[in-house]
């Protein structure tokens, strides 16, 4: 998993925006509603890549999205023979 939700259910009106939004399908609407009778959502699954699209549509910034950037970073360290830095090494 690359990424999470947080979801602040009290102050979710239940528009589902970020179902929509969410490239994966990782949200889904929770059969569950908060105390102001909205049903908000909830992550379905763990295919969440936190691409922040949940959150930046949200209405009511109820979404906060956390990512695990580790394996990434892993990835940033090791230049492949076709990214900038290699090439302009390789014509020097």
């Amino acid at each position: 998993m690359a990424g999470k939700i947080i979801i602040d259910t009290e102050k979710c009106k239940g528009c589902g925006l970020c179902v929509v939004a969410c490239p994966k399908g990782s949200i889904v609407i929770s059969e569950q509603s908060n105390a102001k009778g909205y049903y908000p959502p909830r992550q379905a699954n763990d295919d969440c890549t936190g691409c922040c699209n949940c959150a930046v549509v949200c209405p009511d910034a109820a979404i906060e999205v956390q990512r695990d950037d580790s394996n990434r970073m892993k990835a940033a360290g090791h230049h492949s023979k076709n990214s900038k830095a290699s090439l302009v090494e390789d014509r020097a």
